[in-house]
């Protein structure tokens, strides 16, 4: 620079003027710029008894292709909204900086955002750490990274069908190889297909790793970080995709998705930081690289105004806002908030994801996606630690899918600030579950279902029964994971089926609980489809497929939802009725065929484990079981069919009075988010031969409307 006033003159410090934002362009030899190293209707539903009427060394931006130090020009292309989106490859000049000892801002197993630092924290429990040098390599604020196989990465541009072999260490001196397919697999540019997969290898993974860990005889080692070993593990074997950094919209992630941990949004290509709030990339401008910034993350570490679900006032990164041990500065204009300045004068599209509380652990979030937003201003303004901070204003890119909306609006319905639109019944179970299930029909006048009399679980006309007589535990207390003196435990093939916060861990062909006759705690975790709804559920009316089912709250992948509940039937009565063409739309058959098989538990070797003898898809239950919900039942009877469903069922068996009890549970198969339509697969009835008519519909099916893009055309 010159003495004068040319352009990109910075003032010295004593007449910086902080209320404003300096037009500068960002010198190559400080980017990036480190931080010091810190120190009454007329339906009605009869209750059950009267009175009666006539359902977690390195990690992303993990594995980028190097590349030209100068990223190219930006190639624009047209989004669904109607946004331009621009596409450029990560830049691939690394920069060190060494760990610091402590990094703060861990909650419940899962890192809370931090603007002001870019380093994901590795707790020293975690069998997590840096290379043996001390060093991650950096390419944005610090974040650690890891740089891909050039070879694996051209292979994966050449074909579409992509078997990736994965070798792992057994820890004897000897490694096991095992090979997984991966079809139209794409690690820069994804599908709704490869992110559906990704995501769930990785939540399984997760899951195995945290039993594993709880059955361990070492309570109260420090967090536990099970999504980082299991995103660890997957990066490190190449399961990701959208490894390109992009403006603009992420193929294969939807608004409105949702995700309980960072690294997830980490693995899908969504926000490349594990912990940072701004993610950003490099772009030409002019004769200069310049930051521009592609996502942020707003999840209450600062001072944002996030009230509104269109608009959102942006807190910048750095100052020590959000550290107790360090005094508090000015944020400076560099890094993301540099990113966001130019992003600014750009116009370009930024995507948004909202952090919010977790409505069943308050201490965690959940992190919504809320699409794309534009940034119409930026500013200084003095904040709460007397500080100048900067400030952006966001607002979405009108013609979106809603979806912070939507909670938004659940959170009114629940502090009754305003009627739910559509209200039909505030509760039809009539007080038979501990949580309301509302009826709702906003798409005609329709006043409810068929009379029907709810009853939260099961009516055996007699007792189901095994070959041997069945006993429950004798524990005093809770049922412990690894705790092999626990009978039913020995059951379950000495796994808890249950991770501590009750997400199953795996499909089973059978899981058993603990009954009423078991000694231990009534809250004991392996009673987890005996103890109620866990969400709040709506029965509400769909445009083409009758009354559905879905949840004003976000669901977990594992969670529990419901019991199919109704009255257990004799098969030659049912198969009676059925040649007597008596149609029953409410009937449950454990016989049915499953063609559309999925898969949902881990893949044993990537932890060297021995593939299980049992099948996914299939189960070894005692004996067929078949439920009519048509005159009794709860709220399961109305989750409709779908070839791509969210939802499965799981055999789960529990004794009573030394007789064993089959009832079947419902799991969430991936993360639901609120007011997304339950579905699972009806499966087909037994048949060797189906004749097939001139719509294209097999003889006895129904024609099906779900909608989705494995769509048979038929169910039943």
């Amino acid at each position: 620079m010159d003495g004068g006033s040319g352009h990109g003159f910075v003032p010295p410090s004593a007449s910086f003027d902080k209320s404003r934002v300096l037009d500068i362009k960002p010198l190559r030899s400080l980017v990036p710029v480190f931080p010091n190293p810190p120190q009454a209707p007329p339906f009605v539903c009869s209750p059950p008894f009267g009175p009666f009427p006539p359902g977690f060394t390195p990690f992303y931006p993990f594995s980028v292709a190097q590349g030209p130090q100068s990223s190219p020009e930006l190639n624009q292309h047209k989004t669904p909204t109607g946004a331009t989106n621009h596409e450029t490859p990560i830049s691939a000049s690394a920069h060190l900086f060494r760990t610091p000892p402590h990094f703060p801002g861990v909650v419940n197993g899962d890192a809370e955002t931090s603007r002001e630092y870019g380093v994901q924290f590795l707790n020293e429990n975690s069998n997590m750490g840096a290379k043996q040098d001390g060093f991650f390599d950096d390419p944005k604020r610090a974040a650690p990274h890891l740089r891909a196989s050039n070879s694996s990465r051209k292979k994966a541009k050449k074909s579409k069908d992509v078997d990736i072999s994965l070798s792992v260490d057994n820890g004897k001196g000897s490694s096991k190889n095992f090979v997984m397919r991966f079809d139209s697999l794409q690690l820069d540019d994804g599908n709704r297909e490869m992110v559906n997969y990704v995501l769930t290898t990785f939540d399984a993974l997760r899951r195995r790793l945290s039993q594993i860990e709880e059955a361990k005889e070492s309570p109260g080692g420090g967090i536990k970080r099970a999504d980082l070993k299991a995103a660890n593990i997957l990066m490190s074997k190449g399961v990701r995709t959208n490894m390109r950094k992009r403006i603009g919209v992420t193929p294969g992630v939807e608004v409105g998705d949702i995700f309980f941990f960072r690294m997830e949004m980490c693995l899908a290509g969504l926000h490349a930081q594990s912990m940072a709030g701004i993610d950003y990339m490099f772009v030409k401008g002019g004769l200069e690289e310049e930051p521009v910034a592609v996502s942020i993350v707003s999840s209450g570490g600062y001072d944002d105004d996030a009230d509104d679900a269109d608009v959102l006032i942006y807190s910048g990164q750095g100052g020590n806002v959000n550290r107790k041990d360090k005094q508090v500065a000015d944020q400076k204009l560099e890094r993301g908030n540099l990113a966001l300045d130019r992003s600014f004068h750009r116009a370009n599209e930024v995507r948004v994801v909202r952090g919010v509380k977790d409505v069943v652990n308050p201490l965690s979030k959940v992190y919504v996606y809320d699409g794309l937003y534009t940034i119409q201003e930026s500013w200084t303004e003095k904040g709460k630690s007397g500080c100048n901070m900067f400030k952006y204003k966001l607002v979405r890119i009108p013609g979106q899918p809603g979806a912070f909306a939507h909670w938004k609006s659940i959170q009114k319905w629940k502090e009754g600030f305003s009627s739910r639109i559509g209200l039909i019944l505030p509760d039809l179970t009539s007080g038979a579950e501990s949580i309301p299930v509302s009826l709702v029909n906003d798409v005609d006048d329709e006043k409810g279902p068929a009379h029907f009399t709810y009853f939260p679980t099961l009516r055996y006309s007699r007792s189901f029964n095994l070959k041997h007589p069945s006993f429950g535990c004798t524990c005093q207390n809770a049922c412990l994971p690894g705790d092999l003196n626990c009978s039913c435990i020995r059951k379950n093939g000495g796994d808890f089926p249950y991770t501590s916060n009750g997400i199953l861990v795996a499909r089973r062909p059978l899981v058993h609980e603990c009954g009423p006759t078991c000694p231990c705690i009534p809250n004991c975790k392996n009673r987890m489809s005996q103890t109620g709804l866990k969400v709040r559920l709506e029965v509400f009316k769909t445009n083409n497929r009758g009354w559905g089912l879905r949840s004003w709250d976000p669901i977990r992948a594992g969670t529990f939802i419901c019991e199919y509940a109704g009255e257990v039937l004799d098969k030659v009565k049912v198969y009676q009725e059925r040649d007597e063409g008596e149609s029953n739309e409410y009937l449950f058959d454990t016989t049915r065929v499953y063609d559309n098989a999925f898969k949902w538990n881990h893949e044993p070797g990537l932890l060297d484990e021995e593939p299980s003898a049992e099948p996914n898809e299939y189960y070894d239950i005692p004996s067929p079981l078949i439920i009519s919900a048509k005159y009794v039942g709860n709220v399961a009877r109305f989750m409709n069919h779908s070839c791509s469903p969210n939802v499965f069922w799981q055999p789960v068996l529990y004794e009573h009075n030394n007789e064993s009890f089959l009832h079947i549970a419902f799991f969430a198969i991936k993360h639901i988010p609120p007011l997304t339509e339950l579905t699972y697969d009806y499966g087909m009835l037994q048949s060797e031969n189906y004749e097939v008519q001139s719509n294209h519909t097999p003889n006895g099916k129904k024609k099906c409307l779900c909608g989705s893009s494995n769509c048979t055309g038929y169910y039943g």
